[in-house]
């Protein structure tokens, strides 16, 4: 068979292939998958024989766009099911959008910085194409070879390669033709010398920035904030630590840290004072008082600042605190942190002392009532028993909104956590 012939009985295989395809009704099937770590699973897609329409996902409650922030792959790509195809960016996380099958993306119909809306399409998917085997698809037919590119293919060893053609030597430039010379910044005037870039770059405010600036406002536009402030003494909880960490560590596989200490106390005194535990309901005008404890711990992560939440710390020991502040830490260095993470929190403690803050108000976290500022402890000289001794000794501060916490409440719930951390004891008697 000539090489023409091969060709035709291949175009014809491959005619007769797709109208097979195109004659065959492909049924339309619901699928959901997994879009990010621990977020909730997509909508419907909308497909139509072997294009699928792919649809912003449900990305959580009370979410409805988020902004395109990195696509991962382009138009012509070949994805499996579960691959990243797309970062969206939300109000509080950023989510990884993944494809619910496997095919070649024909369309894509939002670019980079695009603002999309949960249920509007995203790309379009044809899940009839073939995977490519190897770095690159086998051609299908002799013709397709033919019309590949001659210098992917790999030349027979018996054919002859022509000898490629001298390049030509550049021309030679006449000696009187001296080489322009690259112009010299003027001198700037004796007088008006400047020193250093004065440039300026601008770069755009993320979604979550953009959410963390407007709560911040809205917290300071609504909430009377007032701050309160009481030193204490880390000498016993340091000694305690320093005494059972090795101990602790090798019974529960965590390190023993101070947040565990405060998260308890905290916990301890919201229920001495319900009220800082409590918000105001401004569509009622009623006052909610809450029976748990949702503490929100501040943890930084290369976006910005995040707030996950340790659920019921009422009931939580040393060693269940300690585990959920590292998991959320790992969470938040790899950006995995899912919106359920940081979703609710009746009470938030922010430690800016890791950072060396020795001194500050923290703001408020709406619609919770209060926060309380951890800092750096510093040695410092204090009277005991009459005599000046050196102490490890820490400010705290309580930020609350004095609309409903009158400054007796917050001055005796921030006495008593500094009390419990002065002494540890307390902790174990409920004192």
């Amino acid at each position: 068979m000539t090489p023409v012939a091969a060709a035709g009985m291949a175009e014809l295989r491959v005619a007769s292939r797709r109208a097979l395809v195109s004659s065959t009704a492909l049924p339309t099937n619901d699928w959901s998958s997994s879009v990010s770590r621990g977020s909730p699973s997509w909508t419907r897609a909308f497909s139509g024989g072997s294009n699928m329409s792919v649809p912003v996902p449900e990305m959580g409650d009370s979410i409805t766009e988020g902004t395109i922030i990195e696509w991962t792959k382009e138009v012509g790509d070949y994805v499996n099911m579960d691959d990243v195809i797309v970062v969206i960016e939300t109000d509080k996380v950023s989510v990884d959008v993944r494809a619910p099958a496997s095919g070649k993306i024909t369309e894509i119909h939002a670019s980079v910085d695009d603002v999309v809306e949960v249920g509007g399409g995203l790309l379009e998917l044809d899940t009839s194409a073939e995977a490519p085997t190897g770095s690159a698809a086998a051609p299908d037919s002799p013709s397709e070879s033919a019309e590949a590119a001659p210098e992917a293919a790999a030349p027979a060893a018996s054919v002859p390669q022509p000898t490629p053609a001298a390049p030509a030597a550049a021309p030679v430039q006449p000696a009187a033709q001296a080489p322009p010379q690259p112009q010299s910044k003027p001198e700037p005037a004796a007088t008006g010398k400047q020193l250093g870039s004065r440039e300026e770059k601008r770069v755009k405010m993320t979604r979550m920035r953009m959410t963390v600036a407007r709560r911040l406002k809205e917290a300071q536009n609504t909430c009377a904030m007032l701050t309160t402030f009481q030193e204490c003494d880390m000498t016993n909880l340091m000694d305690m630590r320093k005494r059972y960490k090795d101990d602790f560590e090798k019974k529960h596989g965590i390190r023993l840290g101070f947040m565990s200490a405060f998260v308890s106390a905290a916990s301890a005194a919201l229920r001495e004072i319900p009220a800082v535990n409590a918000y105001i309901d401004d569509s009622t005008n009623e006052i909610v008082y809450r029976e748990y404890q949702d503490i929100s711990v501040a943890v930084a992560s290369p976006n910005g600042l995040v707030v996950p939440v340790l659920r019921n710390t009422e009931d939580m020991t040393f060693r269940d605190v300690e585990e959920n502040i590292a998991v959320f830490a790992n969470k938040a260095k790899n950006n995995a942190l899912a919106l359920e993470d940081m979703a609710g929190g009746t009470f938030t403690i922010s430690n800016g002392g890791v950072f060396g803050s020795l001194y500050g108000t923290p703001i408020i976290n709406p619609p919770q009532s209060a926060i309380l500022g951890m800092h750096a402890t510093k040695m410092r000289p204090m009277v005991v028993d009459g005599q000046v001794v050196p102490r490890p000794m820490m400010y705290l501060a309580l930020t609350y909104d004095h609309r409903l916490i009158d400054g007796r409440e917050a001055v005796t719930f921030l006495k008593s956590i500094a009390q419990k951390i002065e002494d540890p004891q307390r902790l174990l008697l409920e004192l």
